[in-house]
């Protein structure tokens, strides 16, 4: 298991984006992004679509869930979610579908059940500092 650790002032979250992009697969991959409320998940995930070129509004999927960037730039959010409601929503099917899934609040058990079906999964542990965020990969 590869651990990579940035601390890290938001304009300079292409550092952390590059490394995501590193570790990426090529078709598909899911990023579990875990923090405190406003830690800076959101914004990871909106510097990433960014970097795409793609245009699309990037706001935390708190209430609907899920939100697609693009053609294949998944963002999902289960903060008030067991992983028995994320399963019974269906939502287990979706990491199915080609592209980089980004999961904000994915625990250990989310990351244990997916990694049991075989997805790819990468953890982002964000911590609060400051004025600047510690990130550690864990690929």
């Amino acid at each position: 298991m590869e651990k990579i650790e940035l601390i890290l002032e938001e304009n300079q979250l292409s550092k952390i984006i590059d490394k995501l992009e590193n570790l990426l697969n090529e078709d598909t991959s899911i990023v579990l992004l875990r923090g405190d409320l406003a830690s800076g998940k959101t914004t990871l995930v909106k510097n990433y679509v960014k970097s795409l070129k793609i245009d699309d509004l990037v706001t935390s999927p708190t209430f609907s869930i899920q939100t697609i960037y693009g053609e294949n730039i998944f963002h999902y959010d289960v903060y008030n979610k067991s992983l028995e409601e994320f399963i019974s929503l269906g939502l287990l099917e979706e990491f199915e579908k080609e592209g980089t899934h980004f999961v904000e609040w994915g625990d250990d058990r989310l990351d244990e059940l997916l990694n049991s079906y075989g997805f790819h999964t990468i953890k982002v542990d964000i911590e609060k500092l400051e004025n600047k965020r510690r990130y550690i990969i864990n690929a």
